[in-house]
């Protein structure tokens, strides 16, 4: 079996064990990252949810994932910094994030993440009725109520991410 469908069956598992209504959307694997999928899809970036993994500079590392809405950018230097309370963060490369979800950037998912890495949520998102989150690989997307997140251990966290631009 593919890799990437046994991840999205733990992903399904996970979701479907906090109760909460959702969607998933097969889509084009070229098509995962959000802009794209957005105007593709007929998706409203303002709606659509960006998770990714940041990492220290220590060894071992320290990581957490955060999800902040496609049209905001993650404040990972100061605010994300502080919360782990590490000297130097940054986006985590794409072989850790393999690495440490099991998950390709793209499709990386606030569920079925380890127990062990922290998720924060951008206060934002629970303004939302419903967000787009990947779906564990490049092939799915989730449409999921806020409570979903918060469900699996996302913490919301005012001021996690900056407007764009």
């Amino acid at each position: 079996m593919d890799p990437s469908r046994t991840v999205e069956a733990d992903v399904i598992r996970a979701l479907e064990a906090t109760g909460a209504p959702y969607d998933a959307i097969e889509i084009d694997p070229t098509l995962a990252d959000t802009a794209d999928f957005c105007a593709h899809y007929g998706y409203d970036l303002a709606a659509s949810g960006n998770c990714i993994l940041v990492a220290s500079r220590d060894e071992p590392p320290v990581v957490a994932a955060c999800v902040v809405l496609a049209t905001t950018k993650l404040d990972v230097n100061k605010r994300v910094r502080k919360l782990l309370g590490v000297r130097k963060l940054s986006f985590a490369p794409a072989e850790l994030t393999r690495g440490v979800t099991g998950m390709e950037i793209g499709g990386v998912t606030p569920f079925a993440l380890p127990s062990d890495v922290p998720l924060y949520v951008d206060a934002r998102i629970r303004d939302l009725d419903r967000v787009i989150v990947g779906g564990g690989s490049r092939h799915l997307k989730l449409l999921v109520s806020p409570d979903a997140l918060a469900a699996v251990g996302g913490e919301f966290v005012t001021d996690l991410a900056v407007p764009q631009g």
